[in-house]
């Protein structure tokens, strides 16, 4: 199990502040708020899957607490400094709540369609995408995701099926796309083994090779590939959904999002421009999992690659809009908490050194050779300790944890020695998780109380987000999206268009009016 804490990684972020900082006040002083008639060379559209207002605003918390400031403040992200700023409705043609098929087909066509739809609109009709239409006026297109290259948000600007679970035919028509550079997750059915088509099949990687893509699946290799091929890059490293491991875990064989994003911009540069867009797909899945610091780390993983294309922005100032995103919210999340009253202590998030997909392993690795009548709670405590920071008490710690002075809820950074023990309740609420666990897949069994304790998740793994979480001073209503706005960021040519509160069918036409110039 990898072990990767979140300060390095925020330290490198927050190094990069400065002259990210600098960069966005030289666009915005060089005219990038240019005509919306003057029609951009290059074009991003960044995506991030389940990023909304809370999101961003906990990975800001995060950097700024995590030093252990007494007082309250932000670190900036750098796709919050951008100059345009503005709000965005999510909702499908049958839901307040989207997908992201649905979403993801607003983004990139500008129409709405039911949930699970990719690329198709209410009568599963196709319709045509931006990445299609920059296509076909002689620019480069560029897709990558930091989940598998076949799921809904990367699909919709590509593909167009009437399921989202159509994996084959999505990983099909991406060979038909003639889009010139794919990158990140992988694959979820090559061999079309889940294909209701008749048949015999042909895999999808020999098709993207006929097509005339090189496949690449090694560091190596990907970072090797010279401008001129077409490529699709898969990540040496791939999660059993074919995406990218969290950021919090970390990836000693494969490339991160940022790096994808900077070998795109080095093979798509041409006379005639491009359209790229990356998606940061992890953020939603950690808070479908109700997980804060796998969200944090996705959510400045995909900020680093935001910051890639300010820097190439920053040598083309008059020529490229960027445009950031999300396609909905996922996990409800609050920064607030019952519990801690008007309290914050987001530094206590720096406790954890792996996702709950991370502590998920390792502790199916216990299962192995343990069962319920043989498991014990004291062999997990090591493990509940070395990976979210949390201490379970033992004789002596309870009568001085309740001895010690409560966190005072107008400071962000609690003197309290003991803020990271467990207390009698939430012990307790531990137990019953481990007992659960330790009993099998009880936690999808239907029912009710169930689900809305564990979502579905291993029972031990979400308690313990939970929990940590709660003492952060943040909480959770869902373990799926929701219908909250989300935050809409642009710099550059025709970015004021961006600014105000407006459908993300509007988006998509504002981003289609950029590119076609008009």
């Amino acid at each position: 199990m990898r072990r990767h804490a979140l300060p390095p990684f925020c330290a490198a972020a927050i190094n990069r502040v400065a002259w990210i900082v600098l960069a966005i006040l030289i666009l915005a002083a060089s005219q990038v708020h240019a005509d919306a008639g003057k029609s951009p060379k290059y074009v991003f559209l960044f995506i991030g899957d389940g990023l909304a207002m809370a999101q961003r605003s906990a990975a800001e918390y995060y950097l700024a607490a995590k030093d252990g400031k007494p007082e309250p403040g932000i670190v900036k992200l750098t796709m919050n400094q951008m100059p345009v700023q503005g709000m965005t409705t999510t909702y499908s043609l049958n839901s307040i709540i989207t997908d992201s098929g649905a979403a993801g087909t607003a983004l990139a066509s500008g129409v709405k369609s039911y949930n699970g739809a990719i690329g198709v609109d209410g009568a599963k009709q196709p319709v045509p995408t931006m990445a299609e239409k920059a296509r076909d006026k002689g620019m480069k297109v560029g897709v990558v995701s930091s989940v598998s290259l076949d799921h809904a948000t990367p699909a919709c600007f590509y593909a167009h099926q009437a399921s989202r679970n159509n994996y084959y035919e999505i990983a099909l028509d991406a060979a038909k796309s003639g889009f010139d550079y794919f990158g990140g997750g992988g694959f979820k059915d090559p061999a079309g083994k889940k294909s209701k088509a008749e048949g015999e099949k042909q895999n999808a990687m020999d098709v993207l090779k006929t097509a005339g893509y090189t496949v690449a699946d090694t560091r190596e290799a990907i970072l090797a590939a010279k401008p001129g091929a077409k490529l699709v890059a898969l990540n040496p490293e791939l999660d059993a959904d074919k995406a990218l491991p969290y950021a919090l875990d970390g990836d000693t064989k494969g490339l991160t999002l940022a790096e994808y994003t900077t070998k795109g911009i080095e093979l798509l540069d041409n006379p005639k421009g491009f359209f790229f867009m990356v998606e940061g797909g992890k953020i939603d899945w950690a808070c479908h999992a109700n997980d804060a610091g796998a969200a944090i780390s996705d959510t400045l993983a995909f900020d680093a690659a935001v910051a890639e294309a300010v820097a190439f922005a920053q040598k083309h100032p008059k020529e490229t809009l960027i445009v950031v995103t999300g396609d909905h919210e996922c996990g409800g999340m609050t920064l607030g908490f019952a519990g801690t009253r008007y309290g914050n202590y987001y530094d206590y998030l720096k406790g954890q050194k792996a996702s709950f997909e991370g502590f998920t392993a390792a502790l199916k690795e216990y299962k192995k050779t343990h069962d319920a009548a043989s498991a014990k709670f004291e062999d997990v405590i090591p493990m509940i300790k070395e990976t979210f920071g949390l201490v379970v008490p033992v004789e002596g710690d309870l009568e001085a944890m309740k001895a010690a002075p409560k966190p005072d809820e107008n400071v962000t950074s609690p003197a309290n020695p003991y803020g990271m023990y467990l207390r009698d309740f939430e012990l307790t609420a531990v137990k019953d998780a481990f007992a659960r666990s330790m009993q099998g897949d009880t936690e999808k069994s239907g029912n009710e109380m169930d689900y809305r304790a564990y979502g579905g998740y291993e029972p031990l793994a979400v308690t313990l987000t939970h929990i940590l979480d709660n003492k952060a001073g943040i909480a959770w209503t869902s373990y799926s999206h929701t219908g909250v706005p989300v935050v809409t960021s642009a710099v550059g040519p025709g970015s004021d268009v961006f600014a105000g509160y407006y459908d993300n069918t509007d988006l998509s036409k504002k981003l289609m009016t950029a590119l076609a110039g008009k």
